[in-house]
Formats: C-alpha cells, structure tokens, sequence
C-alpha cells in the first residue's frame, strides 16, 4: 500500500513576501488517518529537479504580472488548475517505488513538523500571491507593465486652457507615454490621467481630505469619471498639506489624512490605475511642519510622485535673477540647496520613496526679470547644508509659485465645500463647463516688427525682441523664439536673438539671456539643459520625465530632446 494525497485548499502566506500555498491530506500508510502538509509551488519545482523526473511533469509555469509589479494577480482557474495538477503529481510521484521510498520524497510529505525542519526556500515569483482582480483588470495590469516595463516614461501635462490654440487633435501623441488631461484614442498607447487640483485649485484639498463623508463622495466621483471616460487614472495636486500655498487653509493633519484619501482612491480604481501625486523637492510637510520622514506608505498607494523642479525662483518675488530649475548646487553656493533635481531626488529615496516611482518635472518656460545683472546673482552664501536631506530652507522657495505652472486647474470645487469637520452634505465635484484663462496669465502681445528708432547709436535696440511687457512674469519658451530673444539654428540648438546675449549658468547647469541695453534677464531651460536633467533622472533610475506644459513648446523640439535623453526615440 502506497500513501495516498489529495488537494485540500490553499492559503497565503505573507514571509518573505506575500506568496501562495497549497494545503494537502497526506495518508502515508492507508490507514484512513490523514494529516496535512503545505506546500509552495516553487518547492514542487524543487523536488521535481532534484529527482530528475522525466516520466511525467509538474503543471506548467505561467508568467504573472509579478515580473513587473508586487501585487500579481492570477485567477481561480489558475489556482485550481494548479492546484489539482500538484495533488495528481504527487499521485504519481508515490506510485513509483525509486521515488516513493526515496528520502527526499518522505521527507516533503512529511507532516509539517517534519517540513519546518527544513530551511525555507527563496521566494519565487511562481509563489506570488494572488489577487482577487478580474482576468480584464489582470490584463489592463500587463498593459501598464509593458508600458513602464518598455524604458523611462516621458510624460507631459496638457492644461485644459489651451485646447482652442493647441486641441487634442493636433497633439503628436507618440511623443508622450502619459498625459496628464488630454484626449483619449490617440492610437499611439498614451495613458490618460485626470489632474484634479493645482495652486490656485487645492483650496478645498485641506476639508476633502479631513472629513470621511467628503473623502468619500470625492473618491466616488473621481471614480465616476474613470470610468465614464475610461481613463488610466487621477493626478492629485495638492499644493501643499500643511502649507498654505495660495492661501489655502491648512492644518497640521494634512498630509495623514491626504494618506488616506490615497487609500481610498487605491481601494476604489484597484491596482491597475494610475494614481500620482505632485509635490515639491522636499516630502509634504508632517503635524510637526517638518518634512516626512518616510513616505513609504505613500508610496504603496501612489504610482508616481510628480517632483516639480522648478519655480525655485520667479521674476515676480526674486530679488535677482535666479535659476528656476537648477540641475544641482554644483558650485556649493545655493541660498537654497534643498531645491535642485539632484537634492530632491536624495530626499525623497532618503524618506522611502522608490526612485522607480518618481517623475522629475522639466519646465518648458522660464521667467522675465527686469534686471542688468549679467549673472545668475541669486547664488550666495549657503544658509544650510544640504547634508541633512530633509532641512527646510527658512522660506521654501515653492511658496509664491503660481506664475505659469500652479495656476494648473483641471477640476473645478465648489466654494461651498463641507469643513473639515465631518458633518453636514459631502462636497461636490464636477467638471467645468469651459476652461478660465488663471488672471495675469495673458499672453503680452509680440509685435511682428520691431519699433523704428532713427537714433544710429542705438540701431541694434531696435532689432532686439522687447520683453519689457513680460517682466515679473513667466514666458513660454515657444514666445521666446517667436519674439526673436531665442534663435533656432540649423543644427536645432538656439542661440542668442539680436542684442542678447546667452550664457551657461554652470553652477545649476542653467541658460539663461541677458540684454543690457533692455535691461532684461531671462532664465529658463533648453534643449541642453532639459536633456542633462533627462538624462540624470534616466541615470538615476528614476521612473522618468514630465513637463509642464506641452502647449510652451517650440513644436516638439523640446520634448525631442527629452525622450532622447532618456533613451527613446523621436
């Protein structure tokens, strides 16, 4: 008599990561007495190699989602079919004498006592955990995987203001792998993700994010627009928990109960949907106005962190000319070392964030100052040490953003909203009937001809692109070169317009133009110093690239540079 095996259930196990087993009734001597056993598919495999079994088979390996994303998934067939199919090997196995009495066999059907003696065995994906998803939602996840799986992400936000100058059917949507509000179908693979929020739109983040009723008829509706126009997923953009940002209220468990808002927008579009969140260069700030220390928890929820690099300094509230999204502080004498791309990548991996889950923001615009300098006069003796990653400069320079990149408003909030108590009717959210240009946002008009002046000492004034209406103000960098400050040249680089002349800021890696006579600076980023930012973030092994916004550049050619630098094709 030969003991007899049969499957009876399978159970999870969360040690060393969460993973699946399979329970069976072992009657070892035909007694009718059965004890049971637990066993892990990869330990089938195991046993099988150590055998060197060639009369008959284990069921197969299948490739789970696991090989891209923790939260595998497979179905019940699955685990059935794999189920049945191991009881049956084992079936097999002990009919064959050399097998049956072989040790290592008695050993793994052992009872389980027996079985703990061993050492554990590795983790293998084949023991991932498995999910309750659908096989549709199973098959949306190996979608996304493959996307992010296929390289960097070059990613772009599209503001809803600028769909009757740049509409969605004139948007080369091959050139984006995200767009943050677009158009759906585009036909080349681009995800679509909603941006609720924005600086002049987090006003009611603090009372949504602090009341259950109002969390959860938020969630709900973001949900209901998901699904309604079958989109990849939401972007919240809080600016910022706990801060005031545009004068928003604010309080000190903002970013706790901005956690679970993410929560529960994970639990309500499941596993498979984008969900990302802005930020600055340092995490949001925690009950002690400090910046989080581990964001880890964020990051379970969160598929990327937006890092907006950029508006570390404008020409309405900075003294002097200074970069407005430097590279690093590679000269040691930022005012702000907290504030570069290198600085926040370092912060948010040293706070727990995965650098595969984050985006660093590359801005297609720049800012006017009225100004002689000729250098970039804002670097000065550091005030603190960027060794301690997580130090907040005395006045974050995020504060008085706003000019171009957070007057970004997507969905508009009803003034009434609940507060943050939970009491009373949740808020409402709905979409805008029309997109509001954001006040102070108006394109200055660029005169085709420059103004005649028959003064011969000043001839070269008179070709110089006048910026004077932009002073204090962000500019597109495709009114750049349409004023004529910028020059595109054959080889697709740009050079200094008439009267201006271009310089490299090479402490924060930063161009920027100056013209005496016009007693104009402009610093902004190009198609070099965007790529150099690309390609650190590529090097990094970050998730990739986003900028704000495609309508500001020069057709393409910026968001060429970009992909390039991070390896893909133009």
């Amino acid at each position: 008599m030969f003991p007899e095996v049969k499957a009876a259930g399978h159970t999870t196990r969360s040690t060393p990561r969460p993973h699946i087993v399979y329970q069976f009734k072992v009657d070892k001597d035909g007694s009718g007495v059965a004890y049971s056993i637990e066993k892990r598919y990869s330990e089938f495999l195991a046993l099988h190699s150590e055998l060197g079994i060639k009369e008959f088979s284990l069921p197969p390996k299948r490739l789970l989602v696991t090989t891209f994303l923790p939260w595998a998934w497979a179905d019940d067939a699955l685990i059935t079919e794999r189920k049945a199919g191991l009881a049956n090997y084992l079936a097999n196995l002990l009919k064959v004498p050399q097998y049956r009495h072989n040790p290592a066999v008695q050993a793994f059907i052992g009872p389980s006592l027996e079985s703990l003696s061993r050492p554990p065995l590795e983790f293998e994906l084949e023991d991932a955990l498995p999910s309750t998803l659908s096989r549709k939602t199973a098959e949306d996840l190996l979608e996304l995987a493959a996307t992010t799986a296929g390289g960097p992400i070059a990613a772009a936000y599209y503001p809803t203001w600028t769909t009757e100058t740049n509409p969605p059917s004139k948007i080369n949507y091959s050139k984006f792998d995200i767009l943050f509000v677009g158009a759906k179908s585009s036909g080349k693979g681009t995800k679509i993700v909603l941006s609720v929020g924005g600086w002049s739109g987090s006003g009611l983040f603090h009372q949504i994010a602090g009341s259950s009723s109002n969390r959860s008829k938020f969630v709900a509706n973001l949900a209901a627009l998901v699904s309604e126009y079958n989109l990849d997923g939401i972007d919240l953009d809080w600016e910022y928990p706990n801060s005031a940002g545009s004068g928003n209220p604010y309080g000190s468990n903002d970013s706790a109960n901005f956690l679970t808002l993410l929560k529960a927008l994970r639990t309500s579009l499941g596993p498979s949907k984008i969900i990302s969140a802005t930020t600055t260069d340092l995490p949001w700030l925690g009950s002690n106005g400090s910046p989080l220390k581990d964001v880890s928890a964020y990051a379970n929820e969160l598929t990327y962190f937006n890092i907006m690099n950029y508006d570390i300094n404008g020409s309405s509230w900075s003294a002097a000319p200074g970069p407005n999204a430097p590279l690093s502080n590679a000269c040691g004498t930022s005012s702000q070392p907290s504030y570069t791309a290198k600085a926040a990548f370092k912060q948010w991996t040293a706070a727990g964030a995965p650098a595969s889950k984050l985006l660093l923001g590359l801005p297609l615009y720049g800012y006017v100052y009225h100004s002689s300098k000729t250098t970039l006069a804002e670097f000065a003796e550091p005030t603190e040490s960027v060794d301690d990653p997580l130090s907040v400069p005395a006045e974050p320079a995020n504060d008085k953003e706003g000019q171009i990149r957070g007057a970004n408003r997507r969905i508009a909030v009803p003034e009434d909203a609940e507060p943050a108590a939970d009491s009373g009717e949740p808020v409402e959210i709905e979409l805008p009937e029309a997109a509001v240009l954001p006040e102070g946002l108006i394109e200055p008009e660029v005169k085709a001809e420059p103004e005649t002046n028959t003064n011969e000492e000043e001839i070269s004034v008179d070709s110089t692109a006048n910026l004077s209406k932009w002073w204090g103000q962000a500019i597109p960098f495709n009114i750049l070169v349409a004023s004529g400050a910028l020059v595109k040249n054959s080889s697709g680089s740009y050079v200094a317009g008439p009267g201006y002349t271009l310089v490299q800021d090479q402490c924060s890696d930063t161009p920027f133009l100056y013209s005496k006579t016009q007693t104009t600076v402009v610093c902004y980023d190009d198609t070099h110093s965007l790529a150099d930012k690309a390609a650190y973030a590529l090097s990094s092994g970050m998730a990739g690239c986003f900028t704000w916004s495609l309508d500001q550049d020069d057709g393409v050619t910026l968001q060429n540079a970009i992909r390039q630098a991070l390896g893909k094709s133009t």
